[in-house]
């Protein structure tokens, strides 16, 4: 049987923002989960992800795999705990150029300050347990999805560092630009 990719869910679906049960069993349906997440991540284009929760093609699983570049090995973290993180770095959103978004939350961005640096406990999908350290690009992911498997929406950390939210907008001659989004 030809295994499908799962279609990516979007606010306002009420799994993204619950969240998830601990994985216990780690069987066949385990792993058809894990291989159609797969293949949707990396069929997703415009954006390109580069990380994908269970929570976001709508099961509600303390599950999520990270692809930080095209070259990247796709690596699968299942009830991960954040153990320990180093502070996040003293700036102001503005002055990060790193815009964050979300598959969930199509044409959405905004700046959030997120540790450089962590410590995850996490099972692998044979159930195998792990803690490693992770710094750069990939722990950011991982606080993203980490942050899915708990209910949060990077939009809600963009709020509560009051920082701003950015949407795509076309610019008088039809290029695509990022504008300020106003809450009411």
């Amino acid at each position: 049987m030809k295994q499908t990719a799962p279609p990516i869910v979007e606010v306002p679906h009420s799994v993204l923002f619950e969240p998830a049960k601990r994985v216990v069993k780690f069987d066949d349906s385990l792993r058809t989960l894990i291989e159609g997440m797969k293949k949707t991540l990396v069929t997703k284009k415009n954006p390109k992800g580069v990380g994908l929760a269970a929570v976001q093609v709508g099961i509600p699983l303390q599950l999520f795999l990270t692809k930080p570049d095209t070259k990247s090995q796709i690596r699968v973290f299942i009830n991960p705990t954040i153990e320990s993180f180093d502070p996040v770095p003293e700036q102001s959103p503005e002055k990060n150029d790193t815009l964050e978004g979300c598959l969930s939350i199509p044409n959405v961005w905004g700046h959030v300050g997120r540790s450089p640096k962590l410590t995850l406990s996490y099972q692998d999908e044979t159930g195998a347990p792990h803690t490693e350290t992770f710094s750069g690009f990939l722990a950011t992911i991982i606080q993203h999805e980490t942050d899915h498997c708990n209910g949060i929406l990077f939009t809600r950390r963009v709020l509560e560092q009051q920082g701003k939210l950015y949407q795509i907008a076309k610019d008088k001659d039809n290029k695509e630009m990022l504008e300020e989004l106003s809450l009411p």
